[in-house]
């Protein structure tokens, strides 16, 4: 176990340095620049999880770190279907709190539902095509862990619009999506390698969406100054992900 501790820290320092470099090198508190040097830390969990459908190696590596988990394990916790929620509501919370991040509501939430929609469609497509054998046997769908995405996707969410108030609230965020992930896998849900490209997933889409989001408020959605207002909702099932377009004329 002290194994999958240290992968785990691992996993968790190299997020939050990575962030805080996007800190460094964004020149822009409200809009995040793109800067190649935000693709290298989601891109090697991404890689990383990919070569482990096809590396013996690395299936090795999961199938250790699964019996790390689950050998000495009597109950199973649910949490993970809550913690799975939890960066991404506390943006909205902190924001009640009167705590201002750096988007007003309508953006942060067009910026997130465009996160949510990029990031639900990859795992789905990756779930259909890769057909990877969760570690309890229940299904073909493991890969990779859309619990672990939501999270990450979540916890972005909450750096980008914060991070400028209090790294804290960021790395808050964070703690409690690597915390998801450790549930997944502690639940038998997931394989290490599922979490890790969900990770990788979850903060690549979350940034890509403050990268496009002049293009989608300016193709979908109107002006403040219009009367009309446009907005995209998540939806979340056990096992399904989707957006509903609400439009007021």
């Amino acid at each position: 176990m002290k194994f999958v501790y240290f992968l785990f820290a691992l996993l968790f320092s190299n997020i939050v340095i990575g962030q805080i470099t996007d800190t460094i090198y964004s020149g822009n508190t409200k809009q995040l620049q793109f800067n190649w040097k935000q693709l290298i830390i989601p891109t090697i969990f991404i890689g990383y999880g990919a070569a482990g459908i096809e590396s013996e190696k690395i299936k090795g590596y999961d199938a250790n770190i699964n019996e790390e988990f689950t050998e000495n394990i009597d109950t199973q916790f649910s949490i993970d279907d809550f913690l799975v929620f939890v960066p991404a509501v506390s943006a909205y919370a902190l924001n009640l709190a009167g705590v201002e991040g750096n988007n007003n509501f309508r953006d942060r939430t067009i910026i997130l539902s465009t996160a949510f929609l990029i990031t639900s469609g990859t795992v789905l497509t990756l779930k259909s095509v890769t057909n990877v054998q969760r570690p309890d046997g229940s299904s073909y769908d493991s890969f990779p862990s859309g619990h672990t995405a939501i999270a990450f996707m979540g916890a972005e969410f909450l750096w980008q619009e914060y991070k400028d108030v209090s790294i804290a609230y960021g790395i808050s965020g964070y703690i409690v999506a690597a915390g998801t992930g450790f549930f997944r896998m502690y639940n038998n849900r997931h394989w290490f390698t599922d979490v890790v490209t969900g990770a990788g997933i979850g903060i690549l889409s979350t940034k890509i969406a403050y990268w496009i989001y002049p293009i989608v408020n300016s193709k979908l959605f109107k002006s403040e100054k219009s009367t009309g207002m446009n907005f995209l909702t998540p939806i979340i099932t056990n096992k399904n992900y989707g957006l509903s377009f609400i439009k007021q004329f």
